[in-house]
């Protein structure tokens, strides 16, 4: 697949079934990674349904059976010329964090399987998130000449300053899915798709039926002490932008595409 392909390919659709729930399904051929303009429809979605009176609750996933999320995508990364593109490239995962953050309605996370970088960042901005057993995370970037800061107040703010720098520091290590729960970014683990999936409906049901009001109100509290960041999280993308243009960061991420 050429670098154009990758960075053209890639969607995000949504549905909403009678009862409110409104699901969000995004997809890449390349373990669904996230191009910018895969970013931009995600984020201008949850943005939408937020505003839906139909939608009650959001449940967030991705395609297949396997990963998750390979976070940000490595095509598009090497096709950066200038700080511009690049800081704009990085303000995308800063604006799906930001509409996650600011959307009314409580969102479900749905990991089946590996999630890296902004996956990562993914998981930690939604409200409640359910995951498989196989459903091991990473924070990479460092390996690759960059580093989480636009994802990492979300990881931060989910599962801790020191378990999110463990992550950021050992950057081309696994850490398990028991892991990930144990420091709260997973409510819950399953042993199959099908089990989580019965779980995500049986939650999304209940939420479906609960007072609007209310989840606004008890999400404004969930996600109180980050009003700061839409300034923060533009000044991280900018921190990223800078670094992807540097020759240690072009070579690091050639040679990972290599592996």
């Amino acid at each position: 697949m050429s670098t154009t392909d990758a960075i053209n390919q890639g969607d995000v659709k949504y549905s909403i079934n009678d009862k409110g729930i409104a699901t969000v399904i995004f997809n890449h051929p390349l373990s669904n990674s996230l191009p910018g303009r895969v970013l931009k429809k995600l984020a201008d979605t949850i943005t939408e349904l937020g505003q839906k009176d139909e939608a009650k609750v959001i449940v967030l996933k991705s395609e297949g059976d396997r990963a998750f999320c390979a976070g940000a995508s490595f095509d598009e990364l090497i096709s950066i010329k200038d700080l511009e593109t690049g800081k704009k490239f990085f303000m995308g995962f800063a604006n799906v964090i930001n509409a996650c953050r600011k959307c009314p309605k409580l969102i479900i996370g749905r990991v089946q399987g590996k999630t890296v970088g902004g996956g990562v960042g993914l998981a930690s901005a939604v409200d409640y998130c359910y995951a498989t057993k196989f459903s091991a995370v990473k924070l990479s970037e460092l390996a690759i000449g960059i580093g989480p800061f636009v994802v990492g107040p979300a990881v931060a703010r989910k599962v801790g300053v020191s378990a999110m720098s463990q992550l950021a520091t050992n950057a081309t290590e696994w850490q398990t899915a028991d892991w990930a729960r144990e420091k709260g970014l997973y409510a819950e683990l399953f042993d199959t798709v099908e089990e989580m999936d019965a779980a995500v409906e049986t939650l999304a049901n209940k939420l479906a039926t609960s007072n609007p009001e209310a989840m606004r109100l008890l999400k404004g509290i969930f996600w109180e002490g980050t009003e700061n960041w839409d300034t923060l999280l533009q000044d991280r993308a900018a921190m990223s932008g800078e670094l992807v243009l540097s020759d240690f960061t072009i070579n690091a991420i050639n040679a990972f595409k290599k592996k």
